[in-house]
């Protein structure tokens, strides 16, 4: 009897060691049933990967402001910005400009407008993209301001890298009566129509723009005129 029990756990014992070594074996091999040990074979992402036209449709270019656009000064008679050595044109206005350095003259200043928001609206129609681009900003007024209408040149342009696809100069007006604070203004151009984009690389600008400066000699023939 104590046999026959001995050998029934013994036969018993076998086949659990045997079940165990083959689920063993099946675990560690190359193919696992849980995946474990086994190669990767799916591709890696595209390293640039292309637009959805889903994503394209979305896109709507965002507006910066370049260094030195945000802010323009105006200034009475007798008082001028600094000039940057850039704006030399000449060795005549160079030499002007060695002997000392100009100093910003705030006392002449007449107002003082900044650009602090910019935004943007898109629509597409016909192959083409209308861009609705707002400004906002305020007038401080200087010590030489008198209350009235005053003009400021805002310039809104669309880029594709160095491609000049919209550039326009607006001349902005703003009403500014209280000597004492700030005049909030908000300009908009809402004509912005350029190519509908193929891919996401549009740059669209806004910023003040006084124009490139005259040059020394133009202002030689002038007077030579006169």
């Amino acid at each position: 009897m104590a046999f026959h029990s001995f050998n029934g756990r013994f036969i018993a014992g076998l086949a659990l060691t045997g079940f165990m070594l083959a689920a063993a074996g099946c675990q560690s091999g190359g193919s696992g049933i849980l995946g474990f040990g086994k190669k990767d074979t799916t591709p890696p992402p595209p390293r640039d990967p292309k637009v959805l036209a889903s994503q394209l449709l979305a896109y709507c270019p965002k507006v910066t402001l370049r260094d030195g656009t945000a802010f323009f000064n105006t200034y009475a008679k007798g008082g001028q910005k600094p000039k940057k050595k850039a704006e030399a044109l000449d060795a005549e206005a160079a030499a002007l400009d060695a002997g000392s350095e100009q100093q910003d003259d705030s006392a002449k200043i007449i107002y003082q407008a900044s650009i602090t928001d910019v935004t943007r609206d898109c629509n597409r129609a016909d192959g083409s993209l209308t861009m609705k681009i707002a400004v906002a900003g305020k007038v401080v007024p200087g010590p030489m301001f008198k209350p009235g209408t005053i003009t400021m040149p805002i310039r809104i342009a669309v880029m594709r890298g160095t491609e000049v696809l919209y550039s326009q100069l607006h001349q902005h007006q703003v009403q500014v009566t209280n000597p004492s604070s700030a005049t909030q203004f908000v300009f908009t151009d809402s004509n912005v129509i350029v190519p509908e984009p193929t891919a996401q690389d549009y740059q669209a600008f806004a910023g003040y723009d006084e124009g490139p400066p005259k040059k020394s000699t133009d202002r030689k023939k002038v007077a030579a005129a006169q």
